[in-house]
């Protein structure tokens, strides 16, 4: 069961925002779900179908959204009072870091695809118009 999974995972990494989310986290979850869920199948076409020049700006608007996001994940999880939740929260430096290890790829995954959308030459060049 799902439920049950979700708290075997909370537990196990002592990642009391799954169960208790904090009001700011709901907020990223629902910009999960309405803005960054709807980019994929979109940017899975254009970069299958390759030489897709206008995936450019949508995936920097995606990544630095999701940048954004997990910034303030990860400091919550290194300087948040976890003492206090209802749920088990990591409460040594080992035990930070793990969680910190969890959500880590979803920081480094929309960088990677900023720094392509950037400095990738095929995405930099801009198509001038022809003049009629």
């Amino acid at each position: 069961q799902l439920t049950d999974l979700l708290q075997q995972y909370a537990t196990a990494f002592r990642d009391p925002m799954m169960l208790q989310p904090p009001e700011w986290f709901k907020a990223f979850i629902y910009c999960e779900a309405f803005l960054q869920l709807p980019f994929f199948p979109v940017a899975a076409y254009a970069f299958l179908k390759g030489g897709c020049r206008w995936i450019r700006t949508p995936a920097i608007i995606y990544s630095t959204h999701v940048a954004t996001t997990l910034f303030a994940i990860l400091a919550h999880i290194l300087f948040h009072d976890f003492s206090k939740s209802e749920h088990a929260g990591p409460q040594s430096l080992r035990e930070r870091l793990v969680l910190l290890s969890i959500y880590l790829p979803y920081l480094l995954i929309p960088l990677l695809l900023l720094f392509t959308m950037l400095c990738n030459p095929h995405y930099k060049h801009v198509e001038k118009r022809k003049r009629k």
